[in-house]
């Protein structure tokens, strides 16, 4: 099985992605090859130049140039869990290549909570200030983006299942338990 992760930026989606982890879920993350490639140009790692480096290779090399990256690396017969999905095209890549094995799920959480979270976190590179945290958020969800770049809204609706991550880690991790269960 191959689980999907998509969510607004601090959402969960990474604590849901060690939450599967220690159910034997192998994780892959955009952001891991992102890094990577990234890393080749000399730039600094900032969430604007893995981005812009992301949206550079769906333009060059198709939308779902990152999810065929991945897919390349997976075993057969193991479990995955793929986080930070940003564009439709790298969810069709997983649907057309495991079918019904691949399920996306949506992590969602209020916008204050997710400020919060952020401002908690307090990342290097990451703004702190409302209206900073507004416009990159924008960016993220495919505002004036073009079809190979940011397009976390459209990623959004072709969610299989969304889970509320508003309270604390043992809710979502009750989440995960029920998601499991449900899903065989």
């Amino acid at each position: 099985m191959i689980i999907g992760v998509t969510g607004s930026i601090c959402s969960g989606t990474s604590t849901f992605m060690s939450f599967l982890n220690e159910k034997r879920f192998i994780g892959f993350s955009y952001s891991d090859i992102l890094r990577e490639e990234l890393s080749k140009t000399g730039k600094e790692i900032t969430r604007k130049n893995l981005q812009d480096i992301g949206d550079e290779l769906r333009k060059k090399e198709g939308l779902g140039v990152l999810s065929r990256r991945m897919i390349e690396k997976m075993d057969n017969g193991k479990n995955y869990v793929v986080g930070n999905i940003r564009n439709p095209g790298e969810v069709e890549e997983f649907r057309k290549e495991f079918g019904d094995n691949f399920i996306l799920i949506r992590l969602d959480a209020d916008f204050q909570v997710r400020f919060d979270r952020a401002r908690k976190r307090a990342r290097e590179n990451e703004p702190m200030e409302l209206e900073a945290f507004k416009k990159m958020e924008e960016r993220d969800l495919g505002e004036n983006e073009e079809e190979h770049g940011q397009q976390h809204k459209r990623v959004f609706e072709m969610a299989d299942f969304v889970i509320e991550n508003n309270q604390g880690l043992g809710e979502l991790k009750d989440k995960v338990d029920e998601l499991l269960a449900d899903l065989g």
